[in-house]
């Protein structure tokens, strides 16, 4: 892949220095990273980016971001060379020796190097970058084979000896490989929903892979989820809050992607993955204790209803959504404590997971 990074950014440099011979100036393309420029792919079973493309033609307006992206480029391609890596941040500070072309906040550096990452079609993590942050907690019949980045050598790490801990998903999860006997891995949206499953052996009881989404999974944490997925054949079960939230933006984006990340969704999105609760009909079914919802949640459930390309595929979540929004109740994920700490697991996993007909796609 370091080859690939390589070779790609060499061409877009031959092009702009070929322009510059030609007494022509120079243009760099990318493809519109938005909602508008996506279509699901209903056969591949994630967002695909569609035809858009903005021009930045160099102009004495352009000149900077023109100077910045290809200095961008420069030091992925650097990285990439030397095997090594550096967090968005440390790129940031990097600019910072780029004279005229540093910048200033750190946002318009992670867009620029978004908007690389768009212009190769590959991942930013292939290109040398990677996130600051852990991509998520794992915990169950798991075993990741890592390696160590000096000697080569490989590690073993058995996710069920943590004890009370958990093993963090590094930033970057291509070379790893595993070794499971699980069932299915089980998404969760909270740590602390998580947290309870884990200190009760949830996953020994379930043979099954637990994972801590903390929130909108990371780029790591999906591609994690992926790539365990698709190499040991493993469904996936999502658990996230019953809110617009936790279906339109963790649910979503972990199975089908985002519009802004549309040129890579397809490295980093789960079709397997089945969405088991909290859903609107579980208020019911297992008496839970609500919240009401607030204008803004009303007005998002709509604009999924009328926008989402994934929504609008999928009469279910349409369904589902037009119930929530009638009842005007959000419910959350530790609302099942008030029928007993431990219900969630002893008896509302174990129901929704042989209850196929109450799952959503």
């Amino acid at each position: 892949m370091a080859e690939k990074v390589s070779e790609k950014i060499d061409k877009i440099a031959r092009e702009i220095l070929d322009d510059i011979k030609s007494y022509n100036a120079p243009s760099l393309l990318t493809p519109v990273r938005s909602l508008s420029n996506v279509a699901f792919d209903k056969a591949e079973g994630y967002f695909k980016i569609q035809d858009s493309v903005k021009k930045r033609t160099l102009t004495a307006s352009t000149i900077k971001t023109f100077a910045q992206t290809l200095r961008m480029m420069a030091l992925s391609k650097d990285l990439v060379q030397s095997e090594d890596t550096a967090t968005k941040r440390e790129a940031y500070y990097v600019s910072k020796n780029w004279g005229d072309a540093r910048f200033s906040e750190q946002p318009e550096s992670d867009a620029v190097m978004d908007d690389i990452e768009a212009m190769l079609s590959v991942n930013r993590e292939q290109m040398g970058f990677i996130p600051g942050e852990h991509g998520g907690s794992v915990a169950g019949s798991l075993t990741v084979i890592d390696e160590d980045f000096e000697t080569k050598s490989k590690l073993r790490i058995d996710c069920t000896k943590f004890g009370s801990g958990a093993y963090s998903i590094p930033s970057s999860v291509e070379h790893l490989k595993f070794e499971t006997n699980a069932e299915f891995i089980l998404a969760i949206e909270t740590q602390g929903a998580f947290e309870r499953l884990n200190r009760h052996k949830y996953w020994q009881k379930a043979n099954c892979i637990l994972i801590a989404m903390s929130g909108v999974p990371t780029r790591a944490c999906r591609r994690f989820i992926r790539k365990l997925s698709d190499d040991k054949n493993l469904p996936v079960y999502v658990f996230t809050d019953g809110d617009p939230y936790g279906y339109g933006n963790i649910y979503r984006t972990l199975k089908v992607g985002s519009g802004n990340a549309a040129h890579i969704n397809e490295f980093f999105c789960v079709p397997k993955a089945i969405f088991l609760g909290v859903t609107p009909g579980d208020i019911e079914t297992y008496d839970l204790p609500t919240h009401p919802l607030k204008d803004i949640d009303l007005k998002k459930i709509k604009d999924m209803i009328k926008n989402d390309p994934f929504i609008k595929e999928h009469k279910e979540w349409q369904k589902a959504l037009q119930q929530m929004a009638k009842t005007k109740m959000r419910v959350e994920q530790q609302a099942f404590a008030a029928h007993g700490l431990n219900m969630v697991m002893d008896k509302y996993l174990p129901e929704k997971i042989k209850d196929k007909k109450s799952w959503l796609p």
